[in-house]
């Protein structure tokens, strides 16, 4: 089900600043080579990350869900000088692509890979965060938001993915992964720790920004 006119998502990307020519070349290697190629950010929400990123100018980033690098790369033009960001995939097939990205990008010394089990890698990291991407594995993603909250410094922005599942959302039966996600979507309403708005691009991204402490 796509929840985005083919049309109009061409028109927003025509109107959209451009992906720089590697990253047309991850898209595209992707696509011809790798399993799942829907599950890279591609054009309209590679730039969508990459302007948050560039506001928000980040001293550290999480993110989930590595896949072949595209969102890390994106997300890497918003780092302060001296900011680095932390990736996690759980896919060892994926691992050589991705750092031959991330090199061919000249991020490898702002990007630490981890592969692995992000709901172990996660409660050993030392750091916080000003912005977190979560783009893995749905089922999890309840676990994953409770694991980094208090790694995100007051102020700070989650964005997940998918959170409209291709529409599956308004589905009266639901299957887990989409259960899953409306569970999620649920948990975040409700959460008066933080503001949060469900966007409609792409897939659906739920950018959800922590309140400082006596907001709470």
């Amino acid at each position: 089900m796509e929840i985005i006119n083919p049309e109009i998502q061409r028109y927003a990307e025509v109107h959209t600043s451009s992906e720089s020519e590697l990253l047309r070349q991850i898209n595209r290697h992707t696509h011809a080579n790798v399993l799942m190629p829907r599950m890279l950010s591609g054009h309209l929400q590679g730039r969508f990350l990459a302007m948050i990123s560039q506001m928000l100018k980040p001293k550290k980033i999480l993110e989930i869900g590595t896949y072949t690098g595209y969102s890390a790369i994106c997300l890497s033009e918003g780092l302060s000088e001296q900011g680095y960001m932390i990736t996690i995939d759980i896919n060892e097939e994926l691992e050589q692509i991705a750092r031959k990205n991330f090199e061919d990008a000249g991020v490898t010394e702002k990007v630490r890979f981890y592969v692995g089990d992000a709901r172990e890698i996660v409660p050993k990291l030392t750091d916080t965060f000003d912005l977190i991407f979560i783009d893995a594995d749905k089922e999890n993603y309840s676990i994953y938001f409770d694991l980094v909250f208090d790694k995100l410094n007051a102020g700070g922005v989650i964005l997940a993915d998918n959170v409209l599942w291709s529409g599956k959302v308004l589905q009266e039966k639901k299957d887990k992964d989409t259960r899953a996600i409306d569970a999620f979507n649920q948990k975040i309403m409700k959460d008066e720790r933080v503001e949060k708005v469900l966007l409609p691009i792409r897939d659906g991204i739920f950018m959800i920004r922590k309140l400082s402490l006596q907001n709470f």
